[in-house]
């Protein structure tokens, strides 16, 4: 971002057995102690894949940021290398709020969670299931593709938090996708866990870009012994002011802008509602006017709740 004054500061935290590694975007104005907002990426994706863009810009507006890797990506340890557990990356959610709530200088009671497409999905989980959390911003969310087969109801909830909480989310052979390319331009011959040939482009893009720490294969693990993971059935759950930016259009099927609408609406608190062109990944863009638009509303959302 031109003319960005903020300071940016090395950080690792430990969760799941694996060091995390990120920065601190240290507010650029304001007054101590700052507000935070702990942001990670999406579906394999690693902090300079835009993300780092974002905390720019909520940086700039008074609202530092942690950003990191997911446990097992970008910098961050963690084996097997590329294994995308979404439980384990909730749990790293939950340590990097424990980390943010010790930084000097910031307000432990005024921390918040952004997520953007997997991750868009898992900051609902989190904040249902942690008290903590102050906020929510989640751009391109993945609810899934229909809705869940049971009820979002009290004991459900219970097992989710339960399971997030202690439960062993190891999962087995039988609970894995992969190693698989994450993107492919031939679906016949080399099909990928992201299907869409605008994930191909996006991910070609920028995780092609020199230093990004972007490996184009996953492993997917999503435990079948355990509660269900499921940030639509903790929808009901999350007390704290949400906004989700929403893309009509959404190519990717687990993204389906219908099944959020319903977990929207199931959101008991202050919510907002953003939708935006562009699919999927045109708010990844950066420069861009989507890039614009969508850190503009985001930005102000987080300041109007955590500064005021």
């Amino acid at each position: 971002m031109r003319g960005w004054s903020s300071r940016r500061i090395p950080v690792e935290f430990e969760s799941e057995g694996a060091t995390l590694r990120g920065f601190l975007y240290e507010a650029a104005k304001g007054e101590r102690p700052f507000p935070l907002v702990v942001m990670t990426h999406g579906t394999s994706a690693t902090i300079p894949m835009v993300a780092d863009r974002y905390a720019e810009v909520f940086a700039e507006a008074g609202v530092s940021t942690l950003l990191y890797d997911h446990r097992n990506l970008g910098i961050s340890g963690g084996e097997p290398r590329q294994e995308i557990n979404p439980w384990v990356q909730c749990r790293g959610y939950r340590d990097a709020v424990t980390f943010a709530s010790t930084i000097e200088g910031h307000d432990p009671t005024r921390i918040g969670l952004w997520g953007d497409s997997y991750s868009g999905g898992e900051v609902f989980l989190v904040a249902a299931c942690d008290s903590r959390v102050r906020i929510v911003v989640a751009q391109c969310p993945i609810f899934g593709a229909d809705r869940p087969d049971v009820e979002p109801t009290r004991d459900v909830f219970e097992a989710i938090r339960t399971t997030f909480a202690s439960a062993n989310v190891s999962g087995g052979p039988e609970d894995e996708i992969g190693p698989i390319p994450v993107v492919s331009p031939d679906q016949l011959g080399a099909p990928s866990l992201l299907k869409p040939i605008q994930a191909f482009r996006w991910f070609a893009d920028y995780g092609g870009r020199h230093g990004s720490g972007w490996q184009n294969y996953a492993t997917r693990i999503v435990p079948s012994n355990t509660a269900p993971y499921s940030p639509y059935l903790c929808a009901p759950y999350v007390n704290v002011p949400s906004l989700m930016m929403v893309a009509p259009a959404d190519e990717m099927l687990h993204a389906n802008p219908h099944v959020t609408r319903d977990a929207f609406d199931l959101l008991p608190g202050e919510k907002a509602w953003h939708a935006i062109e562009g699919g999927h990944f045109g708010l990844l863009y950066h420069p861009s006017e989507l890039f614009d638009e969508a850190s503009t509303v985001q930005a102000d959302y987080l300041t109007r709740h955590l500064l005021s």
